[in-house]
């Protein structure tokens, strides 16, 4: 799909968009495998589908956790999911030397929640020409993150996404509020919905992040019915064994059944 087809389809909000994949790269194989079968499964359900996955999670909680093969055994991996399996490809860059190799072979850019204040990196990103999804950092209100779209938009940013993915309450804990989702569609840019980072317990393992995963269809469904135009969710055929973000990561299996009912929920919302 041409990078111009999929930002239409974007921004249309006449089909459901899914980001999805593991949380980092963790084999060619597995990449390869978990965007073929959620490909399959969104072609017959007429929903848009992104591939994600991460080369390097440069924000770990410990320096012993497993980060990814890194930048060029990366985006190798991905340049071939793109290729074999035929759909757009999205990851994140963590700093401004990585956006141009980054976006030769990704067709969207995405600035880590982590990361949404930092000007040098959202101007190296925007300046690729590639569409890019900024996250709303879990310390920002929804109505902050209006500056960081106008910073981006300032530096040549003309294709946007911005994500919602919770907000820092009290310790080891974030809460999403879906008065987000209405706020950020005043900037005049596609809102996707993060289910599964929303549902992270940041720290909340000691020398990792913990998760209830259990939660993640509830607050999609909720984002859906507040206006999304989709959603992102982590999902691995076996998150108990996943290198990263395991706890709040969607069975794949499961992925069928959960978008049925988020698909249930875009129909009536798309209808009113």
């Amino acid at each position: 799909m041409a990078e111009s087809d999929l930002w239409k389809q974007l921004g249309a909000r006449k089909r459901f968009v899914l980001i999805a994949g593991p949380c980092v790269i963790e084999s060619e194989k597995l990449c390869l495998q978990v965007a073929s079968t959620l490909k399959r499964t969104c072609e017959r359900m007429g929903i848009l589908y992104v591939f994600k996955a991460s080369y390097d999670k440069a924000n770990r909680t410990s320096a012993q956790s497993f980060r990814g093969p890194g930048l060029e055994g990366g985006l190798d991996i991905l340049a071939k999911v793109r290729a074999r399996v035929g759909v757009p490809v999205l990851t994140d860059v963590h700093n401004e030397s990585q956006t141009a190799p980054t976006a030769e072979v990704a067709d969207i850019l995405q600035i880590p929640a982590f990361l949404c204040r930092q000007t040098d990196l959202i101007n190296a990103a925007a300046r690729t020409g590639r569409i890019v999804n900024l996250k709303k950092g879990q310390f920002l209100s929804p109505t902050e993150m209006g500056q960081v779209v106008t910073k981006a938009q300032k530096a040549g940013a003309r294709k946007i996404l911005v994500t919602e993915r919770g907000t820092t309450f009290g310790y080891n804990n974030l809460v999403a509020d879906m008065r987000a989702i209405p706020i950020m569609r005043r900037f005049g840019f596609p809102v996707i919905f993060d289910a599964t980072h929303s549902v992270q317990l940041p720290g909340g393992g000691g020398d990792k992040s913990s998760g209830q995963r259990e939660f993640a269809p509830v607050l999609g469904r909720s984002a859906v019915a507040a206006g999304a135009n989709g959603v992102f969710i982590e999902t691995h055929p076996d998150p108990s064994n996943a290198l990263s973000d395991g706890p709040n990561m969607i069975p794949l299996r499961e992925m069928p059944a959960l978008l049925k009912s988020l698909l249930r929920v875009w129909g009536v919302t798309t209808s009113i």
